[in-house]
């Protein structure tokens, strides 16, 4: 029959493969995220005039790095090393403190990015036809969300541009792509909502998305210090002999 201390270092030799498994495939989550969040949100974080959130970046680099190290922790358990799991125990925590630090950030940007993005569109329909990239970002924003301006259609009419051009809005204001000229009718061809209140929503319950992924994929990097630790302190020091 086994002895209790080799049955208890089976449970947890096993216990950490099996966390290096979950924990490669947390990596992984973390990756996808990233990389949704950045090509999702980068569009709209750009017109704001605030610095955008490093949360994405964070989540791309710390989920390649558990994608490789998670094969550290499956190899330094089947092994038996003790240095390796101490050494795998110190990187789960510093992917806990990086988790941390993206869901705190994104939770953080939330409560700031009204003032700022109200302030980057209001810039962004004043450059109109003068920084091309605000102007195809904004056109696409206005398209994909379905609005037009910062409150409303009525922001563009004060721009440069309309002013320049003797024109009213943008063709990406229009449900029909073909043109929405202002006249006694009113705006009826337009997109009647104006683009801040769209936006802010949609990147704040985003950015909750990301936060929360984050903050729980942190947490679950407890489990994996407790086992690492644990199994560190019941390996004993040995030096290995050569054959």
């Amino acid at each position: 029959p086994l002895t209790k201390p080799y049955a208890v270092m089976t449970v947890l030799k096993l216990s950490l493969m099996a966390f290096s498994f979950v924990f490669w495939a947390a990596g992984l989550t973390m990756l996808i995220v990233g990389l949704w969040a950045k090509v999702r949100l980068g569009g709209y974080l750009a017109l704001s005039a605030n610095d955008s959130p490093g949360a994405p970046a964070i989540l791309l680099a710390t989920g390649t790095a558990v994608i490789v190290w998670a094969f550290l922790g499956c190899f330094s358990a089947a092994t038996e090393h003790r240095g390796l799991l101490r050494t795998y125990g110190a990187f789960l925590v510093a992917v806990l403190l990086a988790g941390l630090t993206a869901g705190l950030s994104a939770l953080l940007y939330r409560q700031d990015i009204a003032r700022g993005f109200r302030e980057g569109l209001r810039q962004a329909l004043s450059d109109y036809g003068e920084d091309e990239g605000k102007a195809d970002a904004l056109d696409a924003l206005q398209r994909t969300l379905s609005c037009c301006g910062v409150d409303s259609y009525r922001d563009w009419l004060s721009t440069p541009w309309a002013l320049r051009l003797n024109a009213s809005v943008p063709l990406s204001c229009c449900r029909d792509r073909r043109g929405c000229p202002l006249g006694s009718a009113g705006a009826h061809g337009l997109h009647p909502d104006g683009c801040f209140g769209r936006v802010s929503a949609f990147v704040s319950g985003n950015m909750f998305c990301v936060a929360t992924a984050a903050l729980g994929l942190a947490v679950l990097q407890v489990v994996g210090i407790v086992l690492a630790c644990l199994m560190a302190a019941r390996v004993p020091a040995r030096v290995t002999a050569p054959h």
